[in-house]
């Protein structure tokens, strides 16, 4: 059986409530980081190399510019969400902020906005510019990357937040009626299936709109990528990732929407795990085991008991 019909995705909920195909179009936005400037912390979260997830030559461009160019690229859809997605894109003066989303919103086939940025940036006033443009028709979608509910781990990465800061920003989004995707990382160094499970109970519970599941990559450049090659960190395997990501989607709602349930990098840039250079293999391990336990949301309220 296909993913979608065990999974409510993205691109099938936007099929349904559009009646067409809704693609993303990723932008980079010039953003920077607060933990990697010195405001928050230097370095960065030890996994980041965020030059092997966003195309930096793109923030030569103008938002215009690359909403045309994206475009031309995937060529599989009539209308769009732009996707301000390297760094932290709330991470401006507001001032800023408005005049690039706007942009983004003024483009022909635009229907709304998609904004990464991290729990710890969203000040009320950028919470009140984005509900604005829910309010007059456009989707909204704030993705916050939280990656754990472990706090412990969350220290031990440098990702310079806890949960409780994640918990607060997203239920003052929610009370504006905003939507709400949480990327969340599977296989981070101290994190257990235990912690995996526990996560998605925790961030189903704030009331998010959506989820994005990701495989931990160990990427050139990283902090990680140092310990990897000193033999003090272990990539997780395929089977791992699709028994954590399989038991955390069969206790996730079934109207919460995965925007996404693993990702793909590419060598160099991709040290490890070597699996994820083929991103169908984690999507057709999913589906076997999906179509044997059940689809999204069958196993709410079960006591999660480690196999073997």
């Amino acid at each position: 059986m296909e993913l979608h019909h065990l999974v409510n995705t993205f691109g099938q909920d936007l099929q349904r409530r559009y009646g067409e195909k809704v693609h993303k179009l990723t932008l980079h936005g010039g953003f920077n980081c607060p933990n990697r400037d010195g405001t928050l912390g230097r370095g960065g979260c030890t996994f980041c190399n965020v030059a092997s997830f966003a195309d930096e030559t793109a923030q030569q461009l103008s938002v215009t510019d690359q909403l045309s160019q994206r475009a031309q690229e995937v060529n599989r859809a009539k209308r769009y969400l732009a996707y301000f997605q390297a760094y932290t894109s709330t991470y401006a003066e507001v001032e800023k902020l408005k005049a690039m989303y706007e942009e983004a919103l003024k483009t022909a086939d635009i229907v709304g906005l998609c904004v990464g940025t991290r729990p710890d940036c969203v000040p009320d006033e950028v919470l009140a510019l984005l509900a604005s443009y829910k309010d007059q028709g456009y989707e909204i979608w704030l993705e916050l990357g939280l990656q754990t509910a472990n706090d412990k781990t969350l220290q031990r990465i440098n990702r310079g937040h806890d949960f409780a800061c994640y918990d607060k920003i997203t239920r003052k989004a929610r009370a504006l009626g905003l939507n709400v995707c949480t990327h969340l990382i599977v296989g981070l160094p101290g994190d257990t299936k235990d912690d995996h499970i526990h996560t998605i109970e925790r961030v189903v519970d704030t009331g998010v709109e959506g989820i994005k599941l990701h495989p931990l990559h160990i990427v050139e450049g990283s902090v990680m990528a140092k310990s990897w090659r000193a033999d003090r960190l272990t990539a997780i395997s395929l089977e791992d990732y699709v028994e954590s990501a399989s038991e955390m989607i069969l206790r996730t709602p079934a109207e919460v929407v995965y925007h996404r349930v693993s990702a793909s990098a590419r060598r160099p840039t991709l040290l490890a795990p070597q699996w994820c250079e083929n991103r169908w293999l984690a999507m057709t391990g999913l589906a076997r085991v999906l179509t044997e336990k059940g689809p999204q949301g069958t196993l709410i309220g079960v006591p999660f008991h480690i196999s073997g």
